[in-house]
């Protein structure tokens, strides 16, 4: 007897699926089990209510270990609500104003002027930004950086990231990430499976009834030297911090080099924030501390520092024997770059040298103009009771609403949502204004200890910010009524 017509008898008697025995069409030409199926099928019901694809479920398991835990996006969430209430959206960090004119127009010549810029360029990056790169940074790193072996372009700062990961971590490695951290340093060190450390920037016990700022966060060095293990291979430096402000001091930075020497250590350096800077503060980069070039990797994002954050141009600037494992990674995954986009940073970096550290520089323009805007927000969001830690750098400042959570604990959200996130949402229905909650930059370990800090965004227009001002006198005027 056929033996697909003895199985598939099997299963009709016994109220099985058949569905894996009639998917393929082999078996449906066979004649036995065809003539089962004519015989069978009426007296049974058998009924194909959906198509087969459908009904057919995966008996591995789809999606890969190293994307567990990590499908959480707290930037997509808000941000639809944000749209779903028509509020005032301060969380996510882009400029709603427009970039510097010579950014544009570069932009326009790159899309209009030669038409091999249509076309592919150089795969690790268009040879004249790499050139440009090579010659800006090499000066400020105090290096003489070779545009070929020293200069990686990627799609924005978070490509060259996830290279750096990708190319520098591997299984059972230790990440040592300072909090709060930029969230994606997280997923990024566990999708290379390497094991996160967290060690937190402190903030002091009482202010005396002044505001705090992101220079109080401190780290504590023996607890930072606690943390370097054998298993350590990499620590993450993000100076000025997002969401904090903070601008690491040469001292701070000098006590995680040494701990990096000491145990031979690599550091990835996230400066994307490099140009904003205030209160007349100073960026440091740790790759010029002595022998910290060659066991760092600095990372640099043209959508920062020409308020250009849709170009996606990043880059990674480092020794060879570092980078070229992330060129590894890169031809063997993006491969390439937009060419026409990266020939406009090129074209602006051109303008940007010719006038550098001068009064017209727009490095020196937007951080005069970002404080500003800092200053205004901190007045505002005083006014209905936060108190803003006054930010050194970057386009972020976090507010502290622990009055907000002593008097309405109890907010709505979903079970055990950090109350940073059920105050945004609140806030977002009835106040018409859009945060982050800081929650997100923290460790599942810490998150309780920070949750009555939210990110706000402050690097925003004219026109944002008036309409915040606007939400904030009607809330105002709520709390006194």
């Amino acid at each position: 007897m056929d033996p697909t017509f003895t199985h598939l008898l099997f299963c009709l008697r016994r109220g099985k699926s058949v569905v894996p025995l009639v998917s393929g069409k082999a078996m449906l030409r066979s004649p036995s089990v065809l003539m089962v199926l004519s015989q069978l099928g009426r007296s049974l019901e058998l009924k194909l209510a959906r198509p087969l694809h459908h009904m057919v479920t995966m008996a591995k398991q789809v999606p890969a270990r190293r994307l567990e835990g990590i499908d959480q996006n707290p930037w997509l969430e808000f941000s639809k609500l944000a749209n779903e209430n028509e509020a005032v959206n301060l969380g996510q960090g882009f400029p709603d104003f427009a970039p510097p004119k010579f950014a544009t127009e570069a932009f326009k010549q790159a899309v209009s002027g030669d038409i091999m810029l249509n076309q592919y360029t150089a795969a690790f990056g268009h040879p004249p930004l790499v050139k440009i790169l090579a010659k800006f940074f090499g000066k400020l790193l105090e290096q003489d950086l070779d545009p070929q072996k020293n200069v990686l372009v990627t799609v924005g700062a978070y490509g060259a990231l996830f290279y750096a990961f990708q190319a520098l971590v591997d299984e059972g490695d230790e990440v040592i990430l300072i909090e709060p951290y930029f969230d994606c340093y997280e997923p990024m060190t566990k999708m290379a499976g390497g094991c996160p450390v967290f060690v937190p920037l402190r903030p002091p016990s009482a202010c005396k009834g002044q505001l705090m700022s992101s220079d109080d966060w401190q780290l504590d060095p023996a607890e930072l030297a606690s943390k370097f293990t054998p298993r350590t291979k990499v620590i993450v430096i993000n100076s000025p911090n997002n969401p904090l402000g903070k601008v690491f001091s040469r001292a701070e930075l000098e006590i995680v080099a040494n701990l990096c020497k000491k145990h031979d250590v690599l550091c990835i350096s996230d400066e994307v924030y490099q140009w904003l800077v205030y209160d007349g503060k100073k960026h440091i980069s740790i790759a010029t501390l002595p022998g910290m070039w060659e066991r760092t990797l600095t990372i640099g994002s043209a959508g920062k520092t020409f308020s250009v954050t849709g170009w996606k141009v990043g880059w990674a600037l480092g020794p060879d024997h570092l980078l070229k494992h992330l060129r590894t990674v890169h031809q063997n995954s993006l491969y390439h770059c937009p060419t026409q986009s990266q020939e406009a940073v090129f074209s602006s970096f051109e303008q940007e040298l010719k006038v550098f550290g001068q009064p017209d520089s727009y490095f020196v323009q937007l951080p005069e103009a970002t404080q500003k805007s800092r200053d205004h927000m901190i007045e505002s969001l005083l006014t209905v009771g936060m108190r803003p830690v006054i930010p050194q750098g970057t386009y972020f400042l976090i507010a502290d609403i622990s009055t907000f959570k002593e008097k309405m604990p109890d907010l709505p959200g979903s079970e055990g949502e950090a109350y940073d996130s059920r105050f945004i949402k609140w806030m977002i229905k009835n106040k018409g204004l859009v945060a982050i909650p800081v929650s997100a930059f923290y460790s599942s370990e810490q998150k309780q200890h920070f949750d009555h800090y939210i990110r706000f965004c402050y690097v925003k227009s004219d026109s944002t910010i008036k309409a915040m001002d606007d939400k904030l006198q009607q809330w105002k005027t709520e709390l006194k009524g």
